[in-house]
């Protein structure tokens, strides 16, 4: 009743107009529709190598120019659009990465599924090093970085209860039966604004709080693809525990830091491994009858005559 009475007032003062007003005005044929893929840390290189047939493309957003370029090719039997999260060699810490200006040229580009990869920390004694975890929740520390698309455009409030497709979750949880890898269905992943790790009583925090995994990466990357209206997944490839639990102290640093580059690296092959399965399902793995595909439908609280008619314009391909 409460979504009804809510639905009502939004007709009542003309804002699910408006909405239907900015789709149709920003309807335009799109290309052939591609899988985005952002490549956290390890698989922003490892997974580069398997496209094939790859065109590199240089995407100009309103948000300015993403990380790097974005390679459009084949990956088994499915186009594809990825771009490396941290930049060519790795350049850009977590505080950089230009978020909006990713998820926008992807859209851009025709993506409206999008699979993330992140390395992250440990938080629980179940989630071992080199394991996945097809994550469901945040929690989002971040401070310093643009969270949304519309600050210049009008109020904007999209439902993000459950911030990852459930759908495309659910495919990828599904396609983890068919590779070895260890992969767990859900986990909460803490982010925080970094660069710097965590202390020990913050890591301790983090368990209090239900926190499985700590990064860096994730926010508000999922908020941006929601705005989007995208639906998005993020598999985490665990690197090593976080410290919440003490190392032992006869590894010594250097030991301990090829350890946690070998977790990376087998992670990372675990991690392709259950993309090119996803990828090789038949069938749309998501299609616009995904509640995510529609989340600026009851988003828009600002009245169409009162929209930034310029920012309207060039926001029009997120409301396609």
């Amino acid at each position: 009743m409460a979504i009804c009475n809510t639905v009502q007032k939004k007709r009542e003062t003309g804002l699910v107009d408006g909405y239907n007003d900015i789709k149709t005005d920003m309807e335009a044929s799109m290309a052939e529709e591609i899988i985005g893929v952002i490549g956290g840390t390890g698989l922003g290189d490892g997974l580069a190598e398997h496209i094939k047939r790859a065109e590199s493309k240089e995407i100009d957003t309103p948000f300015g120019r993403p990380s790097g370029p974005i390679m459009v090719g084949w990956l088994g039997a499915r186009k594809v659009a990825f771009i490396s999260r941290h930049g060519p060699g790795h350049t850009l810490s977590p505080s950089e990465v230009p978020y909006a200006a990713n998820v926008f040229a992807l859209k851009k580009l025709g993506a409206k599924t999008l699979i993330a990869s992140a390395a992250v920390g440990s938080l629980q004694q179940e989630i071992a090093p080199k394991e996945l975890v097809v994550v469901d929740q945040f929690i989002d520390k971040t401070f310093r970085r643009q969270s949304s698309f519309f600050a210049n455009f009008g109020a904007v409030h999209c439902e993000f209860s459950h911030p990852c497709c459930e759908r495309l979750r659910q495919r990828i949880v599904d396609a983890a039966k068919d590779v070895s890898a260890v992969t767990h269905d859900k986990g909460t992943y803490v982010c925080m604004e970094g660069p710097q790790f965590s202390t020990r009583a913050e890591s301790l925090m983090h368990r209090q709080w239900g926190g499985d995994l700590i990064g860096m990466t994730a926010m508000p990357e999922a908020k941006l693809a929601r705005e989007a209206q995208m639906c998005y997944a993020l598999i985490a490839l665990a690197s090593d525990y976080d410290c919440w639990k003490e190392h032992d102290p006869s590894i010594g640093k250097h030991e301990l830091l090829k350890e946690i580059i070998g977790n990376l690296t087998a992670a990372t092959a675990n991690a392709i491994a259950l993309i090119k399965v996803v990828l090789s399902i038949d069938g749309d793995l998501c299609d616009d009858s995904c509640p995510c595909r529609k989340s600026l439908e009851l988003a828009v609280w600002t009245p169409d005559e009162a929209q930034n008619k310029e920012e309207k314009e060039k926001l029009g391909v997120l409301f396609e």
